[in-house]
């Protein structure tokens, strides 16, 4: 990890404190066209949550984007559905405004789906004061009012006119579709189009303070087989029976333990099973097994996922993964399958840190507090990693919020106003910089 030198927290801590700069005046219009639109903001959200949108639920899915669409069409977009049957999923809505051809391009990230299924118990938008319970209410049907509320905050200025902007709204950022390279074929060709990628989900608060996001890892799923002589366990560890299964596949997940770890990389395993007969179901979440305690298990399976902060760093340790697994105990037999697909790592590029200080200047200028760059162990995975090769980006522009992907997740409903501000200054000046 590298530390920032001593003169640079005294920046930092000079421009926290420092008087902010005075706006231009359509800035000052963008700041009072979000504060007047704080109840339009909230209903908009309300709407959005009350309809379940969980990534499988393809007719509600799509009629988010319906939702989002009659957002994003009076602001001068040109809105398209772009339908996801092959990968299994409803779709996605894709935006383009397009301005005058000078400032830098602008790609904008946000997803239509949540976690919460039809069957879920958790389906109602309830206001409880400066917050809000429901569905997606923060992740990520909150980042979507924000980009709105921005967007209607630089039409009302005169800042959007000119904007090259697109937007990619995935249906299924929480239960990504297969194959993967359909289902973010569209969002992959938005990147290279781009200059400066801005994702709209969630700000992260730490103690307090709110963080910019310059990164996000990796996540990507394993699966770990064994297989092994069976017999009498009167027989274990001896040179005709050998190990089983079972002992080969505790020796390996502990050696992964004791050996792989490193910054920024964990690995998870989330299921494991053996004994005579063992099997994973189609999707691997579910699993079948059977065995006696005086049988040598002959099978074992294991599934996990890992998480890193760039290809390099997943490269390495699915190496060193492999070189484990290669060296079985006496009588087994042990492969491990990592799966196509997943979600790539966004590393934390200086484009990615000027990005962030750009902000910074918003946040000077608004008189809020500077937001310093977060700890990528603290962020998932996301959507922005599929363009992070291609263009500089910035993660969090969306609402504060608790509890997300659990029942009673919370946004904090002041968040909107807070960050639907930074987003339209900052797209403003990004539209007004030449490329």
């Amino acid at each position: 990890m590298n530390y920032p030198s001593l003169a640079a927290i005294i920046a930092l801590a000079l421009a926290a404190t420092a008087a902010p700069a005075a706006l231009t005046p359509p800035e000052k219009k963008m700041v009072a066209t979000v504060d007047a639109g704080k109840e339009q903001n909230i209903a908009l959200l309300e709407r959005l949550v009350n309809v379940n949108s969980g990534s499988l639920n393809i007719e509600g899915v799509t009629e988010v984007g319906r939702m989002m669409r009659a957002e994003l069409e009076p602001l001068g977009f040109d809105v398209r559905w772009a339908p996801m049957a092959a990968a299994g999923r409803a779709g996605h809505i894709i935006a383009v405004h397009k301005g005058d051809g000078r400032g830098k391009r602008m790609l904008l990230i946000g997803h239509l789906d949540t976690v919460f299924e039809k069957d879920s118990p958790f389906q109602t938008f309830v206001r409880k004061g400066s917050k809000a319970e429901g569905p997606g209410a923060g992740d990520d049907k909150g980042g979507m009012v924000v980009m709105v509320a921005a967007l209607r905050a630089m039409q009302a200025a005169g800042t959007l006119k000119n904007a090259d902007i697109e937007i990619v709204l995935t249906g299924d950022e929480e239960d990504s579709g297969d194959p993967i390279a359909i289902a973010r074929a569209d969002l992959i060709a938005a990147g290279k189009r781009a200059d400066a990628a801005l994702d709209f989900e969630g700000l992260i608060v730490d103690n307090g303070v709110d963080m910019g996001s310059i990164a996000r890892r990796s996540s990507s799923s394993w699966t770990l087989t064994v297989t092994a002589r069976g017999g009498h366990s009167s027989g274990i560890f001896s040179d005709a029976a050998g190990f089983g299964a079972i002992y080969e596949m505790a020796r390996i997940l502990d050696q992964f333990r004791r050996e792989l770890r490193e910054p920024n990389l964990t690995y998870n395993v989330g299921i494991v099973t053996g004994g005579s007969r063992a099997e994973l179901d189609g999707g691997g979440i579910r699993a079948t097994a059977a065995g006696k305690s005086n049988i040598i298990a002959e099978k074992a399976i294991a599934r996990g996922d890992m998480r890193t902060l760039s290809d390099e760093q997943t490269e390495r340790t699915r190496a060193k993964m492999k070189a484990i697994v290669a060296t079985p105990l006496p009588g087994a037999t042990s492969s491990i399958v990592f799966e196509e697909g997943g979600y790539p790592a966004m590393a934390p590029t200086e484009g990615n840190r000027a990005l962030l200080a750009r902000l910074n200047g918003v946040n000077h200028d608004l008189g809020l507090a500077q937001m310093p760059a977060l700890d990528p162990l603290k962020r998932g995975a996301g959507d922005i990693a599929f363009v992070a090769k291609d263009v500089d980006g910035l993660v969090g522009l969306g609402t504060a919020s608790e509890g997300d992907h659990a029942p009673g997740e919370t946004v904090d409903l002041d968040s909107i106003q807070r960050q639907a501000k930074r987003a339209a200054i900052l797209m403003s000046r990004l539209a007004a910089t030449p490329r």
